[in-house]
């Protein structure tokens, strides 16, 4: 047996993403460099790690045993590393933070200057939908979570980090000459939806139920990437959140109509559970956030401020 760090690195992500093709994009490799240590890491073994059936990958029984091994190994590695470190008097650890798929818009801002000035820690940031981050908090899985609607379901603490604004948005093809509309332009615009379990859905359903306004649902869409694509392609209007617009509303992509009433508001909160043990990693980022908060919007949302 010959197998490097590496190969053991690639194959655990492909395990965990059950994909070459995404494995290599949460790496920053190609797929060719991924498919090349999987292979040179099979070689090794007598017995299939993984199989394709019709075009999907899948791993097996065997394989899922290496992958727990390589996980095993590789956790070691980063301890030996960790410990290095953390006698050099550097803060040192694992950073675990889950993130709504709009967050992905607000959480990178609040982590860069953290993370440049404390090289020793290890940040994992899984972004998905509301549903699966409240299970992952619930769960302990994560040290923080970023979310938009505060779980009524769990006890919590949050720090609120900033305003959420949703806004009727179209393509520029369509015209909009008012000044403002009312709300019974719902009647009248085929209307994109986020996917069950998004935070962005709810705030908007629950909007349209309290104000019973007159939508036409066109079509369901499972990204807020998804959904900006299909309303610049013309497909209908969406309620969405302007943080994830920045670039559209700039190029000219995407314009917002104006809605009584609107943007409907909601705050971002970074969240994690009541009476939660921090590792000294979490606690230091904890610090951070509450001393640098102000000076992190001020410094990368100005623009937000004029919507």
């Amino acid at each position: 047996m010959n197998y490097t760090l590496h190969q053991l690195q690639v194959f655990l992500k492909i395990t965990q993403t059950q994909s070459v093709t995404k494995a290599a994009e949460e790496l920053c490799l190609t797929q060719p460099a991924v498919s090349i240590q999987l292979k040179n890491l099979q070689d090794q073994f007598e017995i299939p790690l993984t199989e394709v059936v019709g075009r999907k990958l899948f791993i097996t029984d065997f394989g899922k045993e290496i992958a727990l091994a390589a996980e095993n190994i590789l956790n070691e590695v980063y301890a030996i590393n960790y410990k290095t470190m953390a006698h050099k008097g550097k803060l040192t650890g694992r950073l675990k933070i889950s993130v709504v798929s709009t967050g992905k818009y607000v959480m990178p801002y609040f982590l860069a200057d953290f993370i440049a000035q404390n090289e020793g820690i290890e940040l994992m940031m899984d972004v998905t939908n509301r549903v699966k981050v409240i299970e992952s908090l619930d769960k302990n899985e994560v040290d923080f979570s970023l979310v938009s609607v505060l779980p009524d379901n769990l006890k919590v603490e949050n720090i609120e980090l900033l305003e959420n604004k949703l806004f009727l948005v179209a393509n520029t093809k369509s015209k909009f000459t008012k000044k403002i509309y009312d709300k019974s332009i719902f009647e009248d615009l085929p209307l994109i939806y986020r996917e069950q379990g998004s935070g962005t859905r709810l705030v908007m359903e629950r909007f349209i139920e309290e104000n019973k306004l007159p939508v036409r649902k066109k079509m369901e869409l499972t990204s807020n990437e998804a959904v900006k694509q299909a309303v610049i392609a013309g497909l209908g209007c969406s309620i969405m959140p302007v943080i994830g617009l920045k670039n559209e509303l700039l190029h000219g992509d995407l314009q917002i109509i104006p809605v009584k009433d609107f943007p409907i508001t909601s705050v971002w909160n970074l969240v994690w559970m009541k009476y939660k043990n921090f590792s000294p990693v979490a606690a230091a980022f904890l610090k951070y956030i509450n001393e640098q908060k102000e000076a992190i919007i001020y410094e990368k949302f100005d623009w937000f401020e004029k919507f």
